[in-house]
């Protein structure tokens, strides 16, 4: 492999690329995979960087959370009594619920893909 160089002043600095990335965004839990690794594990994130991993890595953490999240939601709504006919009955409580479940649901997500 041969590099390229650009000079830029006094310096001489390579003209890298990466390769071509999928198209597909980020979602919220990649972001904050990225975040906690840029803040909390420089060396790996600058690895996986340079090494071109970050992103499929990404990826992989938001596809897992959501799978995580669409498999546990319903068994916890079954487990809570949260239903069709509660959501028609008490709206109010039917919101409060599922907002409730879902923050433990992501709380879950949050320490066992996030932080791990």
């Amino acid at each position: 492999m041969v590099l390229v160089y650009s000079r830029c002043g006094d310096y001489y600095i390579p003209n890298l690329k990466l390769a071509k990335q999928p198209d597909k965004p980020v979602g919220r839990y990649g972001h904050m995979r990225q975040r906690y690794l840029k803040e909390y594990h420089p060396i790996l994130y600058s690895s996986l960087i340079l090494s071109e991993k970050l992103y499929p890595h990404l990826l992989e953490i938001e596809q897992a959370a959501q799978e995580r999240l669409d498999t546990i939601l319903p068994r916890m709504m079954e487990a809570a009594g949260v239903t069709e006919e509660l959501k028609a009955r008490d709206p109010m409580r039917w919101v409060g619920l599922m907002n409730t479940l879902k923050a433990q649901i992501e709380e879950i997500i949050v320490s066992e893909l996030i932080y791990n």
